[in-house]
């Protein structure tokens, strides 16, 4: 091996020796960083939705198409509705799901546990009814009240769906005794083939206009919308509730559908999600919803929703961030797991920085002194062997030969070209001894 190799390799592990706990203690603090972070998110989350055909589970679908862009996994659990995925969040069964503002009203258990990601659309209360069967009750065959539906064969949905529970707090305010109705709790397809069969008089959805069922039901002869004159009134009998307008013309503008506007009351829906579920996946799912939701509809202009959630459960931090700025600027020029990981781990970085940077000062004296023990040692040795001589303890003769000894191992002896000074004085010194001794 050739001398310029050779103190090429030593220089390296003196730099090595030298810097390597400065090493260990970065690597050790980055790791520990990465670790109390976990800005890593896994690749795989479920949503709770709704009936097959529903607007819930028309929105899963494009949220699963906007997180399997980010090469996020979403999959979509099937449920009863509102109530139901709020059981499923509660059991641990689904980690985000659509609720009704309403739903959590009578509920006993602890949610603090679930996070708001937003609200994000409006769900009337749509109630379809055959106008034959409301010419029964009154010659213009329209519906106005709900004391209106006393005696009629009436849906109000399955106990998983929510609407059981609204429609019990609306004929609560209305003083409407429900033995007085003839309920059934059919699911949405079975009850709107009732509906159009003549097998009920009356069904009740409570959901988004993108429903598949109601914008059937909206464009079907004979079938009639009933108008909620007094939504305002509901509005401050019942928190939950908002009062919404249905614009004429706005099913079918060259149908004139609906012919005059509409009073509704509506639910608002939020998006919920287990507390522990990662941070980042929160963040993925709030900038989905500016997508999904951003829109103008039918009771909403552009970029109404989302917005912050006023039900009972707090904002996450991340969708709260989010309604504020929008999507950050790292992701949008670099994909979603690394520009994760650099949001999350900058801060940490920063601290570890400004950790090391003391520490760091501690390496270059470490690295001199390493390389400079090298010669400096040898001075102790000299310094001996001329103690010796001084007070007479060897002869001249057995000193110089000691002295040639140290010399051709101190001939041995690598240094870096920036210490090689102090080399070479070690080396004079030694002939200067090696004259005392001769003269002597």
């Amino acid at each position: 091996m050739s001398k310029s190799i050779r103190y090429l390799l030593m220089s390296l592990r003196d730099l090595l020796a030298s810097a390597g706990p400065f090493v260990v203690v970065a690597v050790a603090l980055l790791w520990l960083a990465y670790w109390w972070l976990n800005p890593t998110p896994p690749k795989k989350i479920t949503l709770a939705t709704g009936p097959s055909q529903s607007a819930y589970a028309e929105f899963g679908e494009r949220y699963a198409k906007a997180l399997a862009a980010s090469g996020i996994e979403l999959v979509l659990v099937p449920s009863e509705g509102s109530s139901a995925n709020l059981q499923l969040l509660r059991e641990g069964k689904a980690d985000v799901g659509f609720v009704q503002g309403g739903s959590a009203e009578q509920q006993t258990v602890d949610e603090t546990d679930l996070l708001s990601l937003g609200s994000l659309f409006v769900e009337p209360v749509w109630l379809f009814y055959r106008e034959d069967a409301a010419r029964k009750i009154t010659p213009s065959g329209r519906l106005t009240t709900l004391a209106q539906l006393r005696h009629l064969r009436v849906n109000v949905g399955t106990a998983g769906s929510g609407v059981p529970n609204l429609m019990t707090a609306l004929m609560d305010v209305n003083r409407l005794d429900p033995k007085t109705l003839r309920l059934s709790q059919l699911e949405q397809t079975p009850a709107t083939v009732g509906l159009l069969g003549g097998q009920l008089d009356a069904v009740v959805f409570a959901s988004a206009p993108e429903s598949l069922m109601v914008q059937m039901l909206l464009q079907t002869p004979g079938i009639r919308l009933m108008s909620f004159p007094q939504n305002e009134a509901y509005s401050r009998r019942l928190s939950f509730l908002t009062p919404v307008e249905l614009p004429r013309g706005v099913v079918d503008m060259a149908g004139n559908l609906p012919a005059q506007d509409v009073h509704l009351i509506a639910t608002t829906t939020t998006l919920l999600a287990h507390g522990d579920v990662h941070p980042a996946l929160l963040q993925l799912l709030s900038q989905a919803t500016l997508s999904v939701h951003g829109n103008a509809g039918w009771f909403n202009r552009a970029h109404e929703f989302p917005r912050a959630s006023g039900d009972n459960f707090p904002l996450a931090p991340e969708a709260e961030r989010t309604l504020r700025t929008g999507v950050p600027t790292l992701q949008r020029y670099l994909p979603f797991s690394w520009a994760n990981l650099v949001e999350r781990m900058w801060l940490a970085l920063g601290i570890i920085i400004a950790v090391l940077l003391p520490l760091g000062k501690i390496a270059p004296p470490l690295y001199a002194f390493r390389v400079r023990s090298r010669v400096f040692r040898w001075y102790g040795q000299l310094r001996d062997l001329e103690e010796r001589w001084e007070a007479g303890n060897a002869q001249a003769v057995d000193l110089l030969d000691e002295l040639k000894t140290m010399e051709h191992r101190v001939e041995k002896i690598i240094v870096p070209l920036s210490y090689a000074d102090e080399l070479y004085a070690l080396r004079n010194h030694i002939d200067l001894v090696r004259q005392k001794l001769l003269r002597a």
